[in-house]
């Protein structure tokens, strides 16, 4: 059999455009062809999306269809969406800590923790002294307000009532001062379970480790349990509706109590809620430590001051020396050496003041200040001594 021989110039030849000052070629095979050329600047014009404030491309529709316009009373996309439950199957009880009616990291921690325990068909209950603005994203389905109370046995009476007009499948509280000793008042009135300290909760139940074994210790979750700190992540997912819910007949305070606050400066670093540290910035250490007094912080330093022999090793924030939970930092004179950032990830507010726009410290501080660190300092002392004069 013979095959024919294709000349390559004369198929060229042959798609040549007539009537053209310079060569062009008809790709498209002219109309004997069945293969249809697409357009994508045509199909992109398709998919355009109008009355929008910018280009949008609707990528589910098929060839050939229009635009889509928006239909009027649409929800939006991208509104947030929040989850109610009006009638769980069961009740998660979550005890926060005592304080301003803020919710602490660790308490979004345990939060965290009564999601996972709750599931789809459970709702989460929080207790809180206080009416928080972010219990809906911390996973509070429900938030009941507590009163005030600062001896441990009016809180665990309190406590106790509301178990009994809740009837929770789980209590839950943070493995804290304030915590640790609820959950422990709460197991020994009711005689029931406690699984204190768990750091994980999983399909095969929850986890703790035994100090010292290097074992983890695995069990059914227990009635009453405490949250160990740092080890489970807050919730992260939807957002849920945190309606108040009133509790009647709860019993008021019998017990005489009074909250007595440390001296500025006699926390160590680890329990602290204010530090105010120094760095290579900061030249005149005793007015640095005269700022930090007035303050009411903690003092504290970075490596290369402690190095220096500037401060003491026992003040030394980071990885390498004493690793924070602060409410809040203020970095005065600090880069953020990687280190150094490490030590103070657990803080939930940082403040610095630095002279470099692109330090590492700026970029992780909620609020900064580019400027030196020594007049800034010098400001501060004459600001609090002037509120300090009667």
């Amino acid at each position: 059999m013979k095959r024919e021989r294709k000349d390559p110039r004369l198929e060229l030849a042959r798609q040549l455009v007539p009537g053209t000052t310079r060569p062009r070629y008809d790709r498209r095979g002219g109309e004997a062809t069945a293969r249809r050329r697409v357009d994508p600047r045509a199909e992109k014009i398709a998919q355009m999306v109008a009355a929008a404030p910018r280009l949008r491309l609707d990528r589910g529709q098929h060839a050939g269809l229009v635009s889509v316009m928006p239909q009027a009373g649409a929800v939006d996309p991208g509104a947030e969406r929040i989850v109610t439950i009006e009638n769980p199957d069961f009740w998660v009880l979550v005890f926060a800590d005592p304080g301003d009616g803020r919710l602490s990291p660790v308490d979004r921690q345990v939060l965290g923790a009564a999601r996972q325990l709750a599931g789809a068909g459970g709702g989460v209950a929080l207790a809180v002294e206080g009416s928080p603005t972010d219990a809906g994203v911390a996973g509070a389905d429900r938030v009941i307000t507590l009163a005030r109370t600062a001896h441990p046995e009016d809180r665990a009476r309190l406590a106790l009532a509301l178990i009994d007009a809740v009837r929770p499948r789980h209590v839950l509280a943070a493995e804290t001062g304030d915590g640790g000793d609820l959950a422990r008042r709460i197991a020994a009135e009711r005689q029931q379970a406690l699984f204190a300290g768990v750091e994980q909760i999983s399909a095969r139940g929850v986890v703790r480790a035994l100090p010292g074994r290097g074992l983890d210790q695995v069990a059914e979750a227990a009635p009453i349990m405490t949250i160990a700190p740092e080890m489970i992540l807050p919730h992260g997912a939807d957002r849920r509706e945190a309606r108040p819910m009133a509790i009647s007949d709860l019993p008021d305070g019998r017990q005489m109590a009074e909250v007595i606050r440390p001296q500025a400066g006699s926390l160590p670093l680890g329990e602290a809620g204010f530090v105010v540290s120094a760095g290579n910035g900061v030249h005149d250490f005793d007015l640095f430590r005269q700022v930090a007094s007035l303050l009411g912080g903690t003092p504290g330093a970075s490596r290369v001051v402690c190095d220096a022999g500037l401060m003491p090793r026992t003040a030394q924030v980071g990885a390498s020396g004493t690793v924070l939970a602060a409410d809040c930092y203020l970095a005065l004179g600090i880069a953020g050496a990687p280190q150094h950032l490490q030590g103070i990830a657990g803080c939930e507010h940082v403040v610095a003041v630095n002279t470099d726009l692109h330090a590492a410290m700026i970029e992780r501080a909620g609020l900064a200040i580019v400027a030196d660190a020594q007049p800034v300092m010098e400001a501060l002392k004459r600001l609090l001594e002037a509120e300090r004069q009667p």
